[in-house]
């Protein structure tokens, strides 16, 4: 048995450095490519008819907000379209029309479309808009998105420069930042994704992906491309691998922002990371056979782009090195012969390494104070290990096949430290059963700790606290927020 579970622990563990080893790989070619981007081009003076489509579900909170800012867009208002696509069933619905009305009034050329029914959801709700709109270019924008008035003057270059531009993305900033630990190391998250892989990928002629908000389209680019499908949960990253496969070039802007809201409260953003966690995993099993058979491609292009795809697959690999890890302890102490596995591995600490580097790269990029931001990174960790319960169900269900609706995150428009979520209408009460899952796992490490001082295997306590510090922030931050507590 010892064998056995010696066995699995090494494999999940090596499963595990390989890709946190690709955090090395991104560095390489961050360095690679310095100094890659090109010149932004100029913007011509006949520019283009635009359509903003502004997808909304039971968003009463924040939808006149991202109206607003949508029509403070730095652009001719005779070019520009409004498509508020509104699938809400609450009061969301009054507020959007009301706001559509209101600025129809000041002569914007806004339209307050609801269907009966989410078909398809998200992207069904993007697809019938499409078949309307009037736009050669079509910018996306979430409800928790206050784009800023030059993004369209930014981004549309990239396209009259290029016919064959299909897509630009800009990178997101955050709203609420410094609101609580929790939104803050979804920033540092983030910031991971779009500074280095999002813009190493793009600079390095790999394919990135369209992250559903915050960038623009070319129309021909969406229909040429099989149009907007609800077939996985993530329709922005199926249909970025469809364009691209089809010829189409992206861009990433690094230096061209969006400002969005975080979620503020745990049980929003686990929806969320199921989502794309399971997405993600739906799209892979969708479109690398896709790549994979595509002549036109090289070999670093595919492999690049199963990491992408499939990076999502590590987390019941973090939960299994989790719960052997205890055992782990247990067999070094009480049975010989394995000194030469042990030793082995040490080296998978590596992968950790590279794991800070990664996240050190994307604060020093973007931030005066990186050094100040940097030292959240094990809180971070900690934090990510502990969604390895909820994160490993989404993964498990998409390989199985199992389907489920499109839950959408929702936003309070909470910005300041000031602010309050625990009286809103969308605050999740109900406990998923993942949470007594996460609690128990937390005191299992209480457990864990405590054998590795009896058996004084200091090495093994850093990485046992940190799983007992996710376990029980992930586990008790749920339970207290579904209370409507906001500590945390």
């Amino acid at each position: 048995m010892e064998s056995v579970i010696l066995g699995i622990y090494f494999l999940s563990l090596f499963i595990l450095c390989l890709f946190g080893l690709h955090g090395l790989v991104m560095i390489f070619y961050y360095h690679r490519t310095a100094g890659a981007e090109k010149p932004r081009p100029e913007l011509p003076e006949d520019l283009p008819n635009v359509t903003v489509q502004l997808p909304i579900f039971n968003e009463m909170y924040v939808v006149e907000r991202l109206v607003k800012a949508v029509c403070e867009l730095d652009y001719p208002r005779d070019l520009l379209e409004i498509q508020l696509l509104d699938d809400s069933t609450d009061e969301t619905y009054d507020i959007s029309a009301k706001v559509a009305a209101k600025f129809r009034e000041c002569g914007f050329d806004i339209k307050h479309i609801h269907r009966a029914d989410r078909t398809g959801f998200k992207a069904g709700a993007l697809r019938a808009g499409l078949d309307s709109a009037s736009g050669e270019f079509v910018a996306i924008f979430d409800a928790d998105f206050v784009p800023r008035p030059e993004f369209l003057k930014s981004t549309l270059p990239h396209f009259l420069a290029d016919e064959k531009v299909g897509m630009v993305q800009t990178r997101w900033e955050h709203l609420n930042e410094d609101y609580s630990f929790l939104t803050r190391a979804q920033a540092m998250a983030l910031d991971g994704h779009f500074v280095i892989e999002q813009q190493v990928r793009n600079r390095a002629g790999f394919f990135i992906n369209f992250n559903g908000t915050a960038g623009i389209w070319r129309k021909s680019c969406i229909v040429d491309a099989g149009n907007w499908q609800s077939d996985t949960l993530t329709e922005d990253l199926d249909l970025s691998y469809r364009a691209q496969l089809r010829g189409w070039r992206f861009v990433f802007l690094n230096d061209v922002t969006s400002p969005a809201e975080l979620p503020a409260e745990i049980n929003a953003l686990k929806s969320q990371q199921f989502r794309w966690t399971k997405g993600a995993i739906e799209t892979a099993k969708k479109m690398l056979p896709q790549v994979w058979k595509s002549p036109d491609l090289s070999l670093e292009v595919k492999l690049q782009s199963t990491v992408h795809l499939a990076n999502n697959i590590v987390f019941p690999f973090i939960l299994l090195v989790a719960i052997l890890n205890v055992p782990i302890v247990i067999i070094k102490n009480s049975f010989a012969g394995y000194d030469e596995f042990y030793t082995l591995m040490s080296v998978f600490v590596l992968a950790s390494i590279s794991t800070f580097m990664f996240y050190m790269y994307a604060q020093r990029a973007i931030h005066f104070d990186w050094r100040r931001r940097i030292l959240l990174f094990p809180i971070f960790m900690a934090g990510s290990m502990g969604l390895a319960v909820n994160n490993s169900r989404a993964v498990i269900e998409a390989l199985m096949n199992k389907k489920s609706e499109f839950v959408r995150t929702p936003k309070y428009s909470v910005k300041d430290i000031g602010d309050t979520w625990q009286d809103k209408k969308y605050v999740r009460k109900k406990l998923d059963k993942t949470v007594f899952v996460e609690i128990g796992l937390a005191v299992y490490y209480l457990f864990g700790i405590a054998a590795s001082l009896f058996y004084l295997e200091i090495a093994a306590i850093p990485f046992q606290l940190m799983f007992f510090a996710g376990f029980g922030f992930v586990g008790f931050l749920s339970l207290r927020h579904s209370l409507g507590s906001k500590q945390g």
